[in-house]
């Protein structure tokens, strides 16, 4: 994990970036390609109610997990697979640890 912060830091700034890696982080988390995040994760990752209705009688919740507490591997891998409800950003693997590091800060 420390490695993949490290690697991140370096390769962002390596590229004569103007920004941190945190700041790229949190620009990402708002707008990968689209809707955010934050917009169905929640601002910190903890997940959100998305819609309550009814169906057949019946009252439903639609919410969107946390995911806050993932570990990376899992992180990435549902990034990386389908998931029904979860938009398909074909994020690459330096975006998707940004997105990480946004969930995990260094000084968190």
């Amino acid at each position: 994990m420390l490695y993949l912060l490290i690697f991140l830091s370096i390769s962002l700034h390596a590229n004569g970036s103007f920004i941190t890696a945190e700041e790229y982080a949190t620009q990402l988390y708002h707008n990968p390609r689209g809707i955010g995040c934050h917009k169905c994760h929640g601002e910190l990752g903890g997940g959100r109610v998305i819609a309550k209705y009814t169906h057949k009688d019946e009252e439903r919740i639609y919410a969107a997990p946390a995911i806050d507490m993932v570990e990376y591997d899992e992180f990435a891998q549902a990034l990386k697979s389908r998931k029904i409800g979860m938009p398909r950003y074909f994020l690459t693997d330096e975006e998707i640890a940004a997105l990480y590091l946004y969930l995990h800060p260094v000084d968190k």
